[in-house]
C-alpha cells in the first residue's frame, strides 16, 4: 500500500511501527480521519524506526489527531542528510503541518 505526498509515493500509511524498517528516509505522520487524511509532522532519519520509536513530539501527534495516527515512509538509500532534509523541508513548506516546529 502506499500514499502520494506532494507528488512522491510513500510506502504506507502503517499504524504498526515494527512495519517500519531501520534504515535512512523522510517520514510523513499522519492523522487518518473518516473523511480526509491530515499531514501532521514530517521528518528524515538515518535510523527511521528507532526515530519514530523514540520521537520527542508523540504527544503533539496524540493531542492534535482526530483518527488514527499513521506513518508513511519513502526509503531513501541513496540520499545522504543534506537531501532528506530537503525532501523534509519541501514536504514541510507545502503542508505547514501542525507538529511541524524545530
Amino acid at each position: 500500500m502506499s500514499i502520494e505526498i506532494d507528488g512522491i509515493q510513500f510506502e504506507g500509511p502503517y499504524t504498526d511501527i515494527n512495519r517500519l524498517e531501520d534504515r535512512s528516509g523522510v517520514y510523513a505522520i499522519l492523522d487518518q480521519r473518516t473523511d480526509k487524511t491530515i499531514l501532521l509532522d514530517a521528518g528524515e532519519s538515518s535510523e527511521v524506526r528507532s526515530r519514530i520509536s523514540n520521537h520527542d513530539r508523540k504527544s503533539c501527534w496524540n493531542s492534535h489527531s482526530q483518527g488514527t495516527v499513521s506513518v508513511a515512509v519513502i526509503y531513501t538509500p541513496n540520499l545522504q542528510q543534506t537531501g532528506r532534509k530537503e525532501l523534509e523541508q519541501k514536504i514541510r513548506n507545502k503542508y505547514n503541518p501542525t507538529c511541524g516546529d524545530r
